[in-house]
């Protein structure tokens, strides 16, 4: 009996030290703080991570999810780079997967920090997923505005037609009732015929127009404002003659400049790189476009569109170069080969800023000719625009060149620029 008791306590206290054993495991677990993990995540981890969305690194909803060791996670995000130094195979794998990018470690947030990301992350990934089950099978739940319908439209046509015949009837009406109201007043109506009134009215036409073509007066007025108009038409149209002010095509992605150049206060240069030092402001390049919408509105159908041009895959974020294509954007600002504009002179040296010669771009959805690019508007901006020569290097050598030729010292065409490749080379 003495050994059943010794074999009952030995038992009771084992259960009891699992028992405690997993109730501080459940406490540890019940104290991460989702709030704190999410300023946490959004403070460490958004640069590269999104819950649902691959990124530089893997979509953290399913896979914290599935990896249900939050010890090696700990590990993992404290200091991954000793876990892969120590041949981990699941730290191996993450990393071959992604092209054996090196992760950020994180060796200053503690085990409780970690946790908390960890719980922000599962719980977010379940509201996501428990959003997505609620949704209806056949997707959105609000419907698009289609217009007014076919039905509406043939109504209102149909009632514009009633309109039309009871005004009709009713004018038909009135005739009648006015000659019965004159035949019963004594008052003896002429009835006559249409084709005595059609002839009667044709001969009244005719009387008039021969006294108009009598009126010299009113022949030489007419003549003259027809002149008048016609050389005006005629010179208009050839004034403006592939003057495309105003021309706004369709573009393949619809990029708005509101957004981006005004919403998002983007510089213009730091996607036409080429207007500060070039003399074309040149299209960007998408890999630009890249720097921020690898991550930033990956769901857009426009922003899939340059995926497609790049052959990237946004699943693997690879890119397949034998999917790539060029995008065929239409070009807006045209000017004659016969002339030469260089933006870098303008931009660099003159200090003249974008809007002068293309209107509030930061204000347009969509880019259009603001300024009608004739000589003729050129010569004006050059007789208005001041130089300011202080401080500009550009100006500097010329005022120098000034001071030479007064002081009788002989001055070549290399003073003045004159061996700068854009000089020939345009």
């Amino acid at each position: 009996m003495r050994n059943i008791s010794l074999i009952l306590k030995q038992f009771s206290r084992s259960v009891l030290l699992v028992a405690g054993l997993a109730v501080c495991g459940f406490s540890a677990h019940a104290q991460a703080d989702a709030a704190k993990g999410e300023a946490l995540f959004k403070a460490k981890c958004t640069a590269c991570h999104k819950i649902d969305v691959r990124m530089t690194g893997p979509a953290l909803g399913p896979q914290l999810t599935q990896e249900t060791d939050d010890a090696y996670l700990t590990k993992w995000i404290q200091n991954n780079q000793a876990l892969i130094a120590a041949k981990n195979p699941k730290a191996l794998k993450i990393y071959n997967e992604f092209n054996q990018a090196g992760m950020t470690v994180f060796s200053e947030l503690s085990d409780a920090d970690v946790g908390n990301i960890i719980t922000y992350v599962r719980t977010e990934w379940k509201k996501m997923q428990d959003e997505k089950a609620k949704a209806p099978a056949g997707g959105s739940a609000t419907t698009e505005d289609q217009g007014p319908s076919s039905v509406i439209i043939w109504g209102l046509l149909g009632v514009i037609v009633i309109a039309f015949i009871v005004i009709l009837v009713l004018n038909k009406v009135i005739a009648t009732l006015e000659r019965l109201l004159l035949n019963k007043g004594g008052v003896a109506l002429i009835e006559e015929s249409e084709d005595d009134e059609a002839a009667k009215a044709k001969a009244n036409r005719a009387e008039v127009f021969k006294k108009l073509i009598k009126n010299k007066k009113l022949v030489f007025f007419v003549v003259l404002c027809g002149t008048i108009a016609l050389g005006s038409w005629q010179w208009v149209t050839m004034w403006n003659t592939n003057v495309h002010q105003g021309y706004q095509p369709v573009q393949p992605i619809k990029y708005s400049h509101e957004l981006h150049a005004g919403a998002m206060k983007i510089e213009c240069q730091y996607c036409h790189v080429a207007a500060f030092k070039g003399k074309n402001a040149s299209i960007p390049s998408l890999n630009i476009c890249m720097n921020c919408h690898k991550s930033v509105k990956t769901e857009s159908p426009e922003i899939h569109k340059i995926y497609d041009a790049l052959g990237y895959d946004p699943n693997t974020a690879k890119y397949d170069s034998t999917k790539a294509k060029p995008i065929q954007w239409v070009r807006i600002h045209n000017l004659p080969d016969l002339a030469y504009f260089n933006h870098s002179q303008h931009v660099k040296v003159g200090g003249i800023k974008c809007q002068t010669c293309h209107g509030q771009v930061q204000e347009m959805k969509e880019v259009y000719q603001y300024s009608p690019l004739t000589m003729k508007w050129c010569i004006q901006c050059h007789r208005r625009t001041e130089v300011n020569g202080k401080g500009n290097a550009y100006y500097d050598s010329i005022l120098a060149a000034h001071d030479k030729i007064k002081k009788g010292e002989k001055v070549t065409a290399a003073v003045l620029g004159g061996i700068e490749c854009a000089k020939c080379h345009y």
